[in-house]
Parts: structure tokens; sequence; C-alpha cells
């Protein structure tokens, strides 16, 4: 059934004349007769009395035509969403976000992304980087926003944004205020607070090893805040990322001898064609202005 002798049929019916009816769908007149004849055929029986100067529906013309109304409407109201999809009206982009990532460096992206495309609505998904590559690869979010101690799968294309030093966190008054970077022999003996979800936990355990470090493992927690806040209370320090701290007291300082340092990556499915809106906000994550220097940010404590 063609889509086209439905509209004809719904015109015939609103001017009850097959000449108007052919003026307001701009086509002739025997095109307009021929379409409606069809759908005829197809149906199995008359829609139309037609009369000289007016033309009757028949019963089963009254019958149909809500049902080809609604099916009219329908397509309508598909294309009209898939115009404001295209527009970049009513989008969404499912966005993944590494769970020990820190706001700070993302919120004026995602302020400047809000005024530029008010019609694009990001929902952001927070996982660790094995969740998120699964969630990736299955098309359940769009892209995602991470680091790995390891190299990436070759299914993924990644583009680095910026890089992070891992710093080391602790209370106010600790003996480690005293020095402005922090080697990894000096915390041997320290108790030290666990971030379950740290992609490079194994990686800083190995490093302390190398180094001859032992420390007091004592709390552990998923949570990011929770660690911070435990730290911020004296019950012990940790490694951080470096713009991952966010409470205040926390005092924190780079670590050296060795640095550690990780790749906040753009991650994206390779080959996988973009959505207008992923496109967009593909576009808006590579050309912002990640580069900030280090001085910019004060590294002793967050105020």
């Amino acid at each position: 059934m063609d889509i086209h002798h439905v509209r004809y049929f719904l015109a015939v019916c609103e001017t009850r004349n097959f000449t108007r009816a052919a003026e307001k769908c701009n086509v002739t007149q025997p095109a307009l007769s021929r379409a409606v004849q069809q759908l005829e055929d197809e149906v199995g029986g008359l829609l139309f009395r037609r009369e000289r100067n007016l033309t009757h529906l028949t019963d089963l013309g009254n019958l149909l035509r809500p049902r080809f109304q609604s099916i009219l409407d329908e397509l309508s109201g598909v294309r009209q969403e898939a115009s404001r999809f295209l527009c970049l009206e009513d989008a969404h982009v499912k966005v993944g976000i590494m769970c020990t990532i820190g706001p700070r460096r993302f919120t004026g992206l995602l302020t400047d992304f809000n005024m530029r495309h008010r019609g694009i609505q990001l929902q952001l998904v927070e996982g660790v980087p094995p969740r998120l590559s699964e969630l990736l690869e299955a098309g359940e979010i769009d892209v995602a926003i991470m680091a790995s101690s390891d190299q990436f799968p070759e299914r993924f294309d990644v583009t680095s944004l910026f890089s992070e030093r891992f710093m080391l966190a602790f209370p106010a008054g600790h003996r480690l205020g005293q020095y402005e970077a922090i080697p990894i022999s000096a915390i041997d003996g320290e108790v030290y607070l666990k971030r379950v979800n740290c992609e490079f936990n194994d990686y800083l355990s190995d490093v302390c090893t190398a180094c001859g470090v032992h420390t007091q493992d004592s709390y552990s927690s998923e949570r990011e805040d929770w660690i911070q806040n435990m730290v911020a209370g004296g019950l012990g320090i940790c490694f951080l990322p470096e713009y991952s701290a966010v409470i205040p007291g926390l005092q924190v300082r780079p670590v050296t001898d060795p640095e550690v340092t990780r790749e906040v990556c753009l991650v994206t499915v390779a080959g996988r064609r973009f959505s207008p809106a992923m496109a967009t906000f593909v576009s808006a994550v590579k050309s912002y202005g990640w580069a900030t220097p280090h001085s910019a940010i004060d590294m002793r404590r967050i105020a």
C-alpha cells in the first residue's frame, strides 16, 4: 500500500472533489484518480461514490478513513522525530565516564556543550574500564572517557585528552606535608586506604614493591568520596589522580621517584557510524582546551 495513495484518499475525503484534491496534493487529477482506484483494488471495495459536483464516502470509506488518518499521522510523527534528531533538537548521547575521573576537568566542557547544543541531552554512565568497554562494544553507551594501565583493545579508536599525575593525599599536619613532591620510598610503613575501583591499583602495588615500600592496608572502598573523607579525617593516606581531589582540606602532593601518570582518553568503537549528536559531542570533546598547566591548580591542598 503506497502512502501517497493514502494521502490522496484523505485529500478527497477533505475536499469531496477529485479536482480540488489533486490541486491540494500537487498532482494531476487523472493521476490522483488512478491512485484512489488502485487503493480501492487493494482494499477490495469502493471508497467513494463519485458524482459530478460532489463525492461521497461509502460505508467502507467511512470505516477506513480513521485508520488511514492514523497511518498518515504516525508517519508524519516519525518524520518530525527524525528531523528533530538529525537537526540536534531532541537527541541523546550516552557517555560512559570512568568512576575514578574527577568532575573538575569536565565541568567546563559540559557547560560549554550545553550552551552550544541545548537540543542534545547527555546521559552520563559511571563505571570501571572493563564494564565501560563491555557497554561500549554492545552499543549500550555511545562513547567512553576513561584511562587504562594497559593498552586498549584494537577494536577501539582512542584519542588522548590529557595526562594526569598521581598524587599522594594525606591529612593536614601529616609528616608528608614537608615534601614538595613525595618519593614513593617516603610512604613506607604508612596506613594506606585503598580505592577499590582504581585501574592503577596493581601497577601502583608493583611500583611500591619495586621500591621496597610496605604499607599497612586499612580501609578500602568503591566510593571515591568516602576514601577522600577518611584521608582528610586522619585515617591514612592514598594515591589519588591529580584532578580527582575534591574534599576540602585534603592535602595532596605529586608522586615522584618514580612519577606515575595516566592518560585520560576518549574511546569509541572503530568503524561504527556516529549519529549527528554523537559526532557533535565527539568533536566538542576533541577540540576542548584540555591542556591545563599543573601550576594553574594548587596541588598543595584543596581549599
